[in-house]
């Protein structure tokens, strides 16, 4: 994949063009372990029905059956949200376009539609078989997406990728409503998981899908130099020896496995990939060594910060986590346009 390189950091340079200055690694590193235990915290203690400190840890307490509901739920959206950011971090870097994220490229609508049809047309009800109809839903439509925005002149640009990942999430979108509206059944067992959940899902759901979580994240923090070399131009790579094409289809292989089991487990959670690449670049800079694994850690937070205020900003029903990452998300990613003074 190929696309033109921005000059600058778009999200952690100021509008002048120099560096802004940065925390030091370490400091970084405990303000962002801080904020997601805090995260994992507030989870189990806050929602419907408040849960003191001391049921934590006391098996015996009334409430330690929903600590212990609310513990699964927890651990599923650090999972989630790990992938989500961790393949948002993985996008970014494939493509250098400050915009790239499974849900604007069209991952998520992908494995969303391969998984409605298994479903509909061959009666899929399990997450074992919806996790392959998923990675094949999100492979193609990634593949589709380069495909047709490498047409003309330039190749794949930041702008046509953009482009094309909103067009193909359209129409998959629409697809997908089709399918559900011809199939009441499919619609009933489909509209919780469609607007993003991960709430009533115990950890027999996680662990259908932890192994492909884990060999993509280790494709993925092995591909840290990779993507490294990649910035540099495909020219120059090429000339320290890399095999593009290979290295490329080892990063796209790390998001399918990521995005395609993080929409499986939980459904299509937007905007999760997008903002968090650009809060990280923020703390720790571009190198990628350092913005994968921060990456993950800041999409657990987010993920489990925006379940636990869904469970209490409309009581007593509970907004979904899809709809409250975008909540959440969207006044820092309109924080970081206005201070770098440039559209991303």
């Amino acid at each position: 994949m190929s696309a033109l390189a921005p000059t600058r950091d778009a999200a952690t340079d100021p509008p002048g063009g120099g560096p802004r200055r940065r925390l030091a690694l370490p400091a970084s590193a405990a303000i962002t372990v801080a904020v997601l235990a805090g995260a994992g915290v507030l989870s189990l203690v806050v929602g419907a029905r408040a849960v003191p400190l001391e049921a934590l840890w006391d098996p015996g307490h009334p409430l330690a059956p929903v600590v212990q509901a609310r513990f699964e739920r927890t651990v599923l959206g650090l999972a989630v949200g790990a992938a989500l950011g961790l393949a948002g971090a993985l996008m970014q870097g494939l493509t250098r376009n400050p915009l790239a994220d499974p849900g604007i490229l069209g991952v998520n609508a992908g494995a969303t539609f391969a998984m409605v049809v298994g479903m509909s047309t061959f009666g899929l009800a399990t997450m074992g078989q919806f996790l392959p109809m998923a990675f094949a839903g999100a492979a193609l439509a990634a593949v589709l997406v380069h495909t047709i925005a490498s047409l003309g002149r330039d190749g794949a640009t930041p702008m046509k990728l953009a482009i094309t990942g909103a067009a193909l999430t359209a129409g998959l979108s629409s697809w997908t409503t089709g399918l559900l509206l011809a199939d009441r059944r499919t619609m009933e067992s489909f509209r919780y998981w469609q607007v993003g959940t991960i709430g009533g899902r115990g950890f027999d759901v996680l662990l259908s899908g932890l192994p492909f979580l884990a060999a993509g994240t280790l494709l993925a923090l092995t591909g840290a130099r990779l993507l490294n070399t990649l910035a540099l131009g495909d020219d120059l790579a090429r000339g320290l020896g890399r095999r593009t094409t290979r290295d490329r289809l080892v990063i796209a292989l790390a998001i399918v496995l990521l995005a395609g089991t993080a929409t499986a487990l939980a459904g299509p959670i937007a905007f999760v990939g997008l903002v968090v690449p650009h809060v990280v670049r923020g703390l720790v800079g571009p190198d990628h060594a350092r913005v994968l694994p921060f990456s993950m850690l800041a999409g657990a937070a987010l993920v489990v910060v925006a379940d636990t205020v869904g469970r209490v900003v409309l009581p007593p029903s509970e907004v979904q986590v899809g709809i409250m990452a975008a909540a959440v998300g969207v006044p820092v990613f309109l924080a970081l346009v206005r201070r770098t003074g440039r559209a991303l």
